[in-house]
């Protein structure tokens, strides 16, 4: 695995094609905020985040399918299931742990995670929000989150930085999220060795450079 010892210097995605993605580290530009991390370049969201997943681990855009087997999949809004319902999918199974990396609060998804949580997750959850996530656990209704969290049985630690995407480990399935103006706009998910190793380092580098709540 990387070396996580610095978290704050530690560019969890490189950037996308309007200079928003994370070129200055976890702290540095890459701030979530109002960003989407689309560029101007015409593609749907679902593209943009293969191109990120493709230069996190190391291959071109063009041999993403060939160097991970078909092992990774995505799914953009306008898909059935939508991106906030195949996350949901992804991490309510049964008995799984969960490590990741959150810069922004999607409505849907947490209304979802609100009902499905309660009993459906058996392991671990460490949830590290940062960008315009961790301002929600420090502004006026972070009392209120924070003892959703608690009653959920998940650990959740803020971070003084940026994301550009999600990530999420869920047992041994890597799982990543593109956020636009509009909240989840992309979901991929991945059991590939180098998808997984990326994706644990990225969470490491963060939790190391994150406080509990």
């Amino acid at each position: 695995m990387p070396d996580e010892t610095d978290g704050r210097d530690a560019a969890p995605m490189p950037s996308t094609a309007d200079g928003t993605g994370g070129t200055g580290g976890t702290g540095g530009t890459g701030g979530t905020g109002g960003n989407s991390g689309i560029g101007d370049t015409g593609d749907g969201p679902g593209s943009v985040l293969r191109r990120l997943v493709a230069a996190a681990v190391g291959v071109d855009a063009g041999d993403l399918g060939d160097a991970l087997d078909g092992r990774l999949r995505v799914v953009e809004r306008g898909d059935r299931p939508a991106p906030s319902a195949r996350a949901l999918e992804l991490l309510a199974g049964e008995n799984e742990s969960i490590v990741g990396v959150v810069p922004r609060i999607d409505p849907a998804l947490v209304r979802g995670l609100s009902r499905g949580l309660s009993g459906s997750i058996g392991g671990d959850v460490r949830l590290v929000l940062t960008g315009t996530a961790s301002e929600r656990l420090t502004g006026a209704v972070g009392p209120a989150v924070r003892s959703a969290l608690a009653d959920r049985g998940v650990d959740a630690f803020v971070h003084d930085g940026h994301s550009t995407v999600a990530v999420l480990l869920v047992a041994e399935r890597a799982v990543v999220g593109l956020f636009d103006g509009d909240g989840l706009a992309a979901v991929a998910w991945s059991d590939d060795p180098a998808v997984r190793e990326w994706a644990a380092a990225t969470c490491r580098r963060y939790l190391a450079a994150a406080d509990p709540i």
